[in-house]
């Protein structure tokens, strides 16, 4: 079940992109689609789009040309996308890393999901999805040493949604709920004319 549709909500947006950020296993991209249903948006992953550009897997990627690669990559396509409007994208966990990243997220709204580190990991666990830098002995130990590299980046985000195992639809509602506190209400109109002083000092109507 998708939350309701906010087009009201995508109307005070004026087609700005939502990007959302926050560590492997926060539901970034089950979360997407139901966000985007009810914006009228469309939905677009990142690492999937990385992938299809480079007709590899993130793991291939990192194995064969390391992190450095993938990340110039992620950044390409990246700023493809910022190019377009009216997305909801699920951007990979490492993006908030160059700062470049943030000069393309910064033209939307970037999103920050949230989690407690257990569930990060009950997730992780779950997902059969290859996590190259978990390739750990402990991978719990380096979890949280990239978590405290990353949080201070995604506390630059607009908007910081915390969650705690609720469903992507339930999230999204969240996120919908909250999106309004950080838009800018646009300037209406002025009820009656404004009188303007144009280039020789002769006072004008101004027209609305």
């Amino acid at each position: 079940m998708t939350p309701p549709s906010d087009r009201s909500l995508a109307q005070r947006l004026e087609g700005l992109n939502l990007y959302l950020v926050g560590m492997m296993g926060t539901g970034k991209s089950a979360l997407g689609q139901p966000l985007a249903e009810a914006l009228g948006y469309r939905f677009i992953d990142a690492d999937t789009t990385v992938e299809q550009a480079a007709q590899r897997s993130i793991g291939e990627i990192f194995a064969s040309d390391g992190e450095a690669s993938f990340r110039t990559l992620e950044t390409a396509v990246l700023n493809q996308i910022a190019s377009w409007h009216s997305l909801v994208v699920a951007t990979g966990g490492g993006v908030v890393t160059r700062q470049e990243n943030w000069g393309h997220m910064r033209q939307g709204v970037v999103v920050w999901l949230d989690a407690p580190t257990d569930l990060l990991l009950e997730r992780i666990a779950a997902d059969p999805t290859p996590r190259p830098l978990l390739q750990h002995p402990d991978p719990a130990a380096r979890l949280a040493e990239l978590l405290g590299e990353r949080q201070p980046l995604y506390a630059q985000a607009d908007l910081r949604i915390e969650q705690h195992g609720e469903p992507p639809e339930q999230v999204a509602a969240m996120v919908l709920e909250a999106l309004p506190s950080i838009l800018k209400e646009r300037a209406s109109a002025p009820a009656t004319p404004v009188l303007l002083n144009n280039a020789d000092g002769a006072i004008t109507q101004s027209m609305n």
